[in-house]
């Protein structure tokens, strides 16, 4: 289902945006690390049982990369999700049969002084399990433009 492009003029602090739900499995998490953040408690169950995480638990960049797909699919900003900048936080791992969502909530929108056309929204990102525990919290700033004229 494609959803309606959003532009500046639609947008108002206080909007609040839920994505689909995607599940992550043992294979997923451990597919991505070998291939992008290999190390020991991402990669195999029975060594991560002694590290910090006492448990494989995903990439935080895993995590990262599902949030990004989640957001492209529920943030349906004409132009498309383009980032100036933010802050990433994850306060507990995705572990395994999580089945995590992104709810996104606009925080502040920043018009330009110098292209009336733009604004930079600030975009609160919660990466949530199936327990709505916080597995991540990206704090972003995102460009958005007003409909043209033409």
């Amino acid at each position: 289902m494609v959803k309606q492009a959003l532009y500046l003029d639609d947008l108002k602090v206080g909007d609040t945006f839920i994505s689909e739900k995607y599940p992550l499995n043992a294979d997923k998490i451990k597919r991505f690390a070998h291939e992008f953040d290999p190390q020991v408690f991402h990669c195999d169950e029975n060594l991560a049982k002694t590290t910090f995480f006492k448990g494989l638990a995903a990439s935080g960049w895993h995590t990262a990369a599902v949030t990004m797909k989640l957001l492209t699919d529920s943030l349906p900003f004409a132009h498309g999700i383009i980032g100036t900048g933010g802050e990433i936080k994850w306060p507990q791992p995705t572990r395994p049969n999580d089945v995590i969502y992104v709810k996104s909530t606009i925080k502040e929108i920043n018009p330009s002084k110098s292209k009336p056309n733009q604004a930079i929204l600030l975009v609160e990102s919660e990466t949530l399990n199936q327990r709505n525990e916080v597995c991540q919290n990206l704090t972003a700033k995102l460009l958005s433009f007003r409909k043209s004229d033409g």
